[in-house]
């Protein structure tokens, strides 16, 4: 395996963690930004308050999404072992 096919594979790897990944990550941000939004607002500064609801919100996320996400990983691990002939070279 060459420098360039193994930097490939790591790229492709990355891209996809970054795509299975940005679901969660934006539910948890756009959960946390309400969250401190309300404590502001409420003056209510409580740790559970602000993890509870962005733990739920990557939760239901991860709920809704996790078909997509087990089709994009599954997908790239197929073509990985579909290309492991080439790769071995």
């Amino acid at each position: 395996m060459t420098e360039a096919v193994a930097i490939g594979v790591m790229r492709q790897a990355v891209e996809t963690a970054v795509i299975v990944t940005a679901p969660l990550l934006l539910a948890g941000l756009i959960a946390g930004v309400l969250v401190s939004i309300f404590q502001t607002i409420t003056s209510i500064q409580d740790n559970v308050l602000a993890f509870i609801p962005r733990a739920a919100a990557i939760f239901v996320v991860f709920a809704l999404t996790f078909p997509w996400m087990l089709r994009i990983i599954s997908g790239f691990a197929i073509g990985l072992i579909r290309r492991l002939p080439e790769l071995a070279r």
